[in-house]
């Protein structure tokens, strides 16, 4: 909940939707966050729109209403979180070809989505252990791999992917290994699994579903039943906890890794230049330098 030590809304929302005249309203939307002092990102795509943005309460009530004026976005879903201070430093409003990237035109979701799973129905079946008609539940991360190592739920199948577009191509070479079965997708916030869960309906998954909202829903609605660790946000928190709290990860911005607090405690870790992931790294190519310089 909101408290005087946490005056900042954190929003996350998106919505799957013909969206044809981004060019136009890039500057409107600009205009109207600098003027409310918000700061963060907004994505405007031609199949929709995705935003990121933190500001006091009255500020962002007074986007969302500006927003849903638009007869497109009247109904869309927002996620809330709080901070201390404002996770953002700037205000982008940037024009993509998608939303996330797949590279897949074919898959729209404003056409039909692929079944959902609220979180309290997924909670119930990891409770039990299969779902409402007796098959085994398998959840599939659809994130990068670093964000999969902040936290996940229990007994995630993780293909360690590097960016959204090997999803496609790798779930299909899989699909042997999910017969017979439930399969769940799950991302941040919903986008990554909406799409991920539409392409497995494509190519043939006969028992797929996106978790309605993703993990910052779940940890909304649910905790952290059956998750381990922390979410990883893109904003400076890095990472919230299952009370949708600041979590004490950081990362590393010399090469981008996430760091967990026991890794904060090595003497490689020193913010803003190095980590455990980079020191050695770091050390090795100074030591080549050095190296170098002596044979001149």
């Amino acid at each position: 909940m909101q408290s005087p030590d946490t005056p900042y809304v954190n929003i996350a929302a998106y919505k799957f939707i013909t969206f044809d005249d981004t060019a136009e309203k890039r500057p409107q939307f600009l205009e109207f966050c600098q003027k409310h002092n918000l700061r963060g990102t907004i994505l405007l795509t031609p199949e929709g729109i995705n935003l990121f943005l933190a500001g006091l309460r009255h500020e962002i009530d007074a986007f969302l209403a500006w927003l849903r004026a638009d007869e497109r976005f009247a109904d869309i879903v927002v996620k809330e979180s709080f901070s201390e201070k404002q996770p953002f430093t700037r205000m982008l409003v940037k024009l993509k070809a998608e939303i996330i990237t797949m590279k897949h035109p074919l898959i729209k979701p404003e056409e039909g989505r692929a079944p959902s799973v609220e979180p309290q129905d997924l909670k119930r079946w990891l409770d039990q252990g299969h779902d409402d008609a007796g098959r085994p539940v398998v959840m599939v991360d659809t994130r990068n791999a670093f964000e999969v190592d902040v936290g996940t739920f229990d007994n995630t199948v993780d293909y360690r992917i590097a960016k959204f577009t090997e999803f496609p191509q790798v779930i299909a070479d899989h699909k042997p290994d999910f017969d017979g079965k439930t399969v769940v997708t799950f991302c941040t916030g919903g986008i990554r699994c909406e799409k991920a869960a539409i392409h497995m309906q494509n190519i043939g998954y006969d028992s797929v579903y996106q978790l309605e909202g993703g993990i910052l829903r779940y940890f909304e609605e649910v905790g952290g039943a059956h998750y381990q660790g922390d979410c990883f946000v893109f904003d400076y928190r890095t990472a919230l906890s299952p009370d949708l709290k600041e979590s004490q990860t950081a990362q590393c911005f010399a090469c981008r890794a996430v760091v967990t607090p026991r890794e904060q405690l090595s003497p490689d870790y020193v913010p803003g230049k190095s980590c455990p992931h980079c020191a050695s790294k770091q050390r090795a190519v100074a030591d080549a330098g050095t190296a170098a310089a002596a044979q001149a």
